[in-house]
């Protein structure tokens, strides 16, 4: 699929149909996330794998969203910033957060790649996750992905349009003469 056909396509999607992915491409998903960078090529990231349906609802629970417990599988992102602080410092935390969150994105366009459907969760409990797991106190927990495939048909969330997203030059600053206007060349992707 064309990047920007699977970026369009990509949603939220929070219902799901009594069918397990395939293990394999779950690891094929994961595994581009390893293709992403990384400050001085260092991968902090370890990624859970969870199928066992006890333990989905019980992270369910913790989450406080119900929903949750209809995925068959979720892939719980975590990373461990011990090195990253070593060689960088505070700015090492930094670089963990960016990290997770460009691997995160990769995974959940990699899953829509394969067909798989998936939600970003970042709404848990840390600690009770993460003492549930068996997740030691130095790693952090990125993310909870729930995947599957979707019940129904959902209608995807509109977005912000270009426009309300861009600043030129400085903050706040909205225009570049003729972008958005009407007359003469219009500049809007994905139309």
């Amino acid at each position: 699929m064309e990047l920007a056909h699977v970026v369009r396509k990509r949603k939220s999607v929070r219902s799901f149909k009594n069918k397990k992915p395939s293990w394999k491409d779950i690891l094929e998903a994961i595994d581009l996330t390893l293709q992403g960078p990384f400050a001085g090529n260092h991968n902090h990231l370890r990624f859970l794998i969870v199928e066992n349906m006890g333990l989905i609802k019980e992270i369910a629970k913790l989450c406080e969203q119900n929903w949750i417990k209809e995925a068959k599988m979720l892939i719980v992102v975590c990373s461990d910033d011990t090195h990253l602080e070593k060689v960088y410092g505070e700015r090492g935390l930094v670089y963990s957060r960016q990290q997770a969150g460009a691997a995160i994105q990769t995974l959940l366009l990699g899953l829509t790649s394969l067909g798989i459907d998936s939600c970003w969760v970042g709404a848990y409990s840390d600690e009770l996750i993460k003492e549930k797991m068996n997740v030691p106190q130095h790693v952090q927990i990125e993310a909870i992905v729930p995947v599957g495939f979707e019940q129904g048909r959902e209608k995807k969330a509109e977005k912000k349009p270009l426009e309300r997203s861009l600043y030129w030059e400085k903050w706040g600053q909205d225009r570049k003469k003729g972008l958005f206007e009407e007359e003469g060349e219009d500049y809007r992707p994905g139309r």
